[in-house]
């Protein structure tokens, strides 16, 4: 048939010789009698429409645009600027910012497609990726979808559905109710049955969405009633499961790629097991966990599973491997994963083209033998979120100054904004995913750290600091981990970078080398000593460091004959130990190199004032310094401090977003921990508690309201 599309084209040569037909990759090479060439790129399609938006829609353009595939974007009124917009052939405006009116619009969606003349629709993850009523409407229209067909999106899309069939393909599954709950009360008794704890989730959820985890009635009940709500508002099913908890498991997934011709891969594993509010935060492949015999078992169940379902495109089978390494199906995600990348960095495959060319019906060009584990590839997913809140609740704002760590060896950033994007309350607060390898896994932890180190994220909160601690923290490197890891290693929650002695101080002499700096350039102008008023050649300065709760004084010298304006080496003491400090101080610069004592960082001041008030962001966590003189030190001692605001009987909102519900009114009595109000933020649901028991004062918010983070909810006497 190639042959055939060859000779219909306009080629130059004469073809005597059909055997000396070649192929290279994706291209077609033909040879004529006079030993010349002609190549072509094996035909899949023309025009392609990413239904979806962010990083995931740069990286399915990314592929096209190798694979020669004109591409359309679609995107809400509020990303009409957004990265994937701009980097697509076209681009179309499908509604509103809310998803139900843009991304999950499936009208407007045929629409675009009708009137572009798309052949092919991607759609990502999330969205419409396993709606198979999207993937049935495509199909009548002639469209392809890039992804299994419908049958294997309902079959294994239905978490009732799917665990079923696993069983019957002998694939080991969770013990748990088969059926969808009806209600509450079903809910609680079906739990009682399983026995505590248990795992409620949406039967057409996925990626932590409508899931919760409930150790008694209470919490079976609210759980239902949160999971409900999530998994109507994110995935318009609210239907549930309920099936038995794993306590203390690993998330291990199978990556399988299977083609139309009954062909059927699996790619290794991918380690998910660090999570929050059952969301992945950090994956890894492979992992340290699996020997060869369990990852070959997983392996064939989850290839068993494919075929048991006829499934043709890329895929995921989740399991939960317990500390025996006994594993179970969790899910199969009918879609590519959002942590794909790691899987494209060990194997070399581009998981975008395979699925192009299985769903165009060409078959799988590899076997399993060739399947190979290079390397080692870790990826942490940054998001516009505080870590020191509930290990993140989402952050909105412009990102008024963006830097990726690409000048880092093998590092891959998969990401979907630039320098003056928005992160909205409308959609996921995910601002890239951070990929580095290495020929092991040392190598590859090492990268991220120093990859991390050198991301410059401004206008928005972030999660650097907590991704950093996850990686160098020694259960990590050690490879013990699990899904409870985050509270485990964190019981009262996120706190930070906790400083050793000897950081304290590299941090305490960084701060004053670069102060001492910083007053030199302002002594100077265009490179040329500004007149002084009397002459001053100063070779030291005593400065007092405020960090924390503590104040230390410090002293800066010059080690050497003359200082420049960018201090090349100076002597700084602090707690009566003496520390060389070299640095450039390229001051423009928002990454600032500093060796203290010949140990190399890289930190960013993220802002100063003329109080001295100043932030550096150090081993990755932000903190705050005040650095005075000795005499302005003195002298501060006599300036009133604000009073802190009495919290205890109010309530704000700890982040940006749109209130749910409103469970209390003015005159109301509320116990501590009541709730009070939900918040919906980027999709998933919070429920705000009382501080303690009172009277309700004042309600400042209603159902449907959009409140910041910090407004005022509501009162208590």
């Amino acid at each position: 048939k190639q042959w055939d599309k060859c000779l219909k084209q306009d080629c130059p040569f004469q073809w005597q010789r059909k055997e000396r037909m070649f192929l290279e990759g994706e291209k077609i090479a033909c040879r004529s009698s006079q030993d010349s060439y002609c190549f072509f790129s094996r035909q899949t399609f023309e025009k392609l429409l990413i239904a979806n938006r962010g990083e995931i829609a740069c990286r399915v353009i990314k592929t096209c645009k190798k694979m020669g595939i004109r591409t359309v974007a679609i995107h809400s009124d509020v990303d009409a600027n957004a990265v994937h917009v701009k980097m697509a052939d076209e681009a179309v405006c499908v509604g509103p910012a809310p998803t139900s009116k843009s991304y999950l619009n499936m009208d407007a969606i045929m629409e675009v497609i009708k009137k572009t003349r798309a052949q092919a629709v991607h759609p990502g993850y999330g969205f419409l990726s396993e709606n198979k009523e999207f993937a049935r409407r495509l199909a009548s229209e002639g469209v392809t979808f890039i992804g299994p067909d419908t049958h294997a999106i309902q079959a294994m899309g239905d978490k009732i559905e799917s665990k079923l069939l696993a069983k019957n393909a002998k694939v080991n599954t969770i013990p748990g109710f088969d059926g969808v709950v009806k209600d509450a009360d079903e809910a609680v008794r079906i739990a009682r049955e399983i026995g505590y704890p248990v795992m409620i989730k949406a039967s057409a959820g996925g990626g932590g969405k409508g899931m919760r985890i409930a150790w008694d009635d209470e919490e079976t009940r609210e759980g239902f009633r949160f999971s409900s709500q999530e998994a109507a508002s994110s995935f318009g099913d609210d239907r549930l499961l309920i099936e038995k908890f794993i306590d203390n498991p690993r998330h291990i997934e199978i990556q399988v790629l299977a083609d139309k011709h009954g062909n059927a891969l699996w790619l290794n594993e991918r380690e998910c097991s660090i999570q929050r509010r059952n969301q992945k935060v950090v994956e890894e492949a492979p992992s340290t966990f699996l020997d060869p015999e369990t990852r070959r078992a997983m392996g064939e169940q989850a290839v068993a599973l494919a075929k048991a379902v006829k499934y043709s495109s890329a895929g995921t089978v989740e399991f939960l491997v317990d500390s025996s390494k006994n594993f179970y199906f969790l899910e199969m995600n009918t879609r590519l994963q959002v942590e794909h990348p790691v899987t494209e960095c060990i194997t070399g495959l581009d998981l975008v083209q395979e699925m192009i060319r299985v769903a165009k019906g060409y078959p799988l060009r590899h076997k399993q033998t060739d399947i190979p584990i290079n390397g080692w590839a870790v990826e942490c997913r940054v998001y516009a979120e505080d870590p020191y809140k509930s290990f993140g609740l989402p952050s909105i704002g412009k990102l008024s100054q963006y830097q990726e760590p690409l000048h880092v060896p093998s590092v891959r950033v998969d990401s979907g904004i630039q320098q003056g994007s928005d992160i909205s309350i409308y959609y996921d607060p995910m601002i890239s995913k951070l990929i580095t390898y290495g020929s092991n896994r040392a190598e590859a932890l090492k990268r991220m750290e120093e990859a991390l180190d050198n991301y410059v994220i401004r206008g928005v909160a972030h999660n650097i600091s907590l991704l950093r601690e996850v990686i160098v923290h020694p259960r990590f490197v050690q490879g013990d981990i699990s899904t409870k890891f985050l509270p485990e290693v964190y019981p009262d929650g996120f706190k930070g970078h906790k400083l050793t002695d000897l950081e304290r101080r590299e941090l305490l002499a960084t701060a004053a080398s670069l102060y001492v700096a910083e007053q030199l350039r302002s002594q100077r102008f265009l490179g040329t000593a500004r007149i002084p008023v009397a002459k001053s050649k100063r070779s030291s300065w005593e400065l007092s460091v405020r960090l924390g709760d503590g104040i230390y004084p410090v002293a800066v010298s010059k080690d050497g004959s003359s200082f420049s304006p960018c201090l090349v080496s100076q002597q700084v003491e602090v707690d009566g130990m003496k520390l060389n400090v070299t640095s450039e101080w390229n001051l423009a610069s928002p990454l600032l190199s500093v060796t203290v004592d010949g140990t190399q960082r890289t930190i960013q001041r993220l802002s100063r004032n003329a109080s001295g008030d100043t932030n550096i962001q150090f081993l990755g966590t932000v903190y705050k310094l005040q650095i005075l003189t000795k005499v302005a030190a003195e002298l501060s001692k006599y300036m009133p401090e604000k009073a802190a605001e009495d919290t205890s009987s109010i309530l704000r909102s700890p982040m940006p977003g749109a209130v749910v519900a409103v469970s209390v009114n003015p005159g109301d009595t509320v116990s501590e921990g009541q709730e009070i109000c939900v918040i919906e933020a980027m999709k998933m649901q919070n429920s705000m508690i009382a501080a303690k028991t009172g009277k309700v004062k004042a309600v400042h918010c209603k159902a449907g309201d959009t409140v910041g983070e910090g407004d005022l909810l509501v009162e208590l006497e």
